[in-house]
């Protein structure tokens, strides 16, 4: 896995921030290492993915091995807090259901 970083990592994040799929997917293809907590966001693609309500994301990084564990540096939530949140119940139900 590639762990890019600066400008590269960080229009992956915003391409699963904005709902981009096609260019998560590219990204994905590339190696980018899909859990990779950025020094300076301090988030990973899930869970702005799941706290902006882009559903088809959440499930094809979830497909891809994203981890739901991982809680961001900011709020300390995770990707299904962070659903919760702003609620996103399909995408919590979604994530519960990866979880079993």
């Amino acid at each position: 896995m590639v762990n890019l970083r600066g400008g590269d990592w960080k229009e992956m994040l915003k391409a699963a921030e904005q709902g981009n799929l096609e260019l998560v997917k590219a990204y994905v293809r590339m190696g980018i290492d899909i859990n990779y907590v950025h020094p300076e966001e301090l988030t990973t693609p899930l869970i702005e993915s799941a706290r902006n309500g882009n559903f088809e994301i959440v499930k094809f990084l979830l497909e891809n091995g994203a981890d739901c564990t991982i809680i961001d540096g900011y709020g300390g939530f995770s990707a299904i807090e962070s659903a919760k949140l702003h609620g996103h119940t399909e995408i919590v139900a979604m994530i519960e259901k990866h979880n079993l």
